[in-house]
């Protein structure tokens, strides 16, 4: 039942922000890139209930990550780019939207 309501509150946080916004949370070392692949709340609520089987297994498949260099060059190029992102105190989860 925890899980569901932690699911209910975790879906009031998705938003969705653009590269600059995110920017001071990359520079902090906070911001977790999501495969696209995976579903970001339920990245977001095994991060939060310290479901670490689960999220050891994402970081092993490198279906979570911290961005590399270069994906944070490219999108230093892009600062209207997109993400849809989840906050999961002291993280911010992002996932890569598609270019519309």
């Amino acid at each position: 039942m925890a899980n569901t309501d932690l699911r209910v509150q975790l879906t009031e946080n998705l938003d969705e922000a653009e590269w600059e916004w995110l920017i001071p949370h990359v520079q902090r070392d906070a911001v977790i890139l999501v495969a696209v692949e995976l579903d970001l709340l339920d990245v977001g609520v095994a991060i939060a209930s310290d479901n670490t089987l689960k999220v050891q297994t994402w970081i092993d498949e490198a279906l979570i990550t911290k961005p590399s260099t270069a994906q944070l060059g490219e999108w230093n190029t892009q600062h209207t780019k997109r993400f849809n992102t989840l906050i999961i105190q002291p993280y911010v989860l992002v996932q890569e939207k598609a270019a519309a």
